[in-house]
């Protein structure tokens, strides 16, 4: 199982890094929108993100989008090997670029949020299935992190080829709640 995850894994990695810069932003700029206009986004008080690596979709609109609508916006924080919480993203200001060039809060700003109290997630990943099965990307830091985000709806922004029929899972692989691409949206009672 875990040669089968790491091959799919760099299959949709790769296709993911063949996309242009100019598509990227395209994209990641209609599935914000998309995303804006759900009840989940209009419903949540709390919202914890990524900040975006060059190839990921990038959600720097989603953060102004909270900024603007007085949400609260975290992101994670790595504390550990495989261990993440909860930061409060206060302002673009707070933001420096830390390890493996991420932008995260600056030390002063910091403030950490209780998983419980996060009304939505939007999970990165390689690629996600129908059942709401996900691929990550290997350091099971969203595995271990979603368990206690136990109010949060947990949605994945993602390309269209990242959407697929099924995907290997085991055990302790965590199920999100629903997926959100140009071309489909599965959700599982969640919109």
């Amino acid at each position: 199982m875990f040669r089968l995850k790491a091959k799919l894994r760099r299959e949709f990695l790769s296709k993911r890094a063949a996309i242009s810069h100019d598509e990227r932003d395209r994209i990641s700029h209609e599935l914000i929108k998309k995303f804006l206009s759900t009840e989940i986004y209009r419903a949540s008080k709390i919202i914890m993100a990524y900040a975006s690596t060059p190839e990921e979709l990038q959600l720097t609109e989603l953060f102004a989008a909270c900024f603007a609508d007085k949400k609260i916006l975290a992101i994670p924080f790595i504390v550990g090997k495989g261990v993440m919480r909860a930061v409060e993203v206060p302002s673009f200001d707070a933001l420096e670029v830390g390890a493996f060039n991420i932008q995260t809060v600056k030390p002063e700003f910091r403030k950490f949020i209780e998983p419980s109290r996060i009304d939505c997630v939007i999970v990165p990943g390689a690629a996600f299935d129908l059942s709401g099965g996900r691929l990550g990307l290997g350091g099971g830091y969203y595995d271990r992190f979603l368990p206690l985000a136990v109010n949060a709806k947990k949605i994945a922004l993602a390309y269209d080829f990242q959407l697929v029929d099924s995907l290997p899972l085991e055990e302790h692989d965590v199920k999100i709640d629903g997926v959100l691409t140009i071309g489909r949206s599965i959700c599982h009672e969640v919109w």
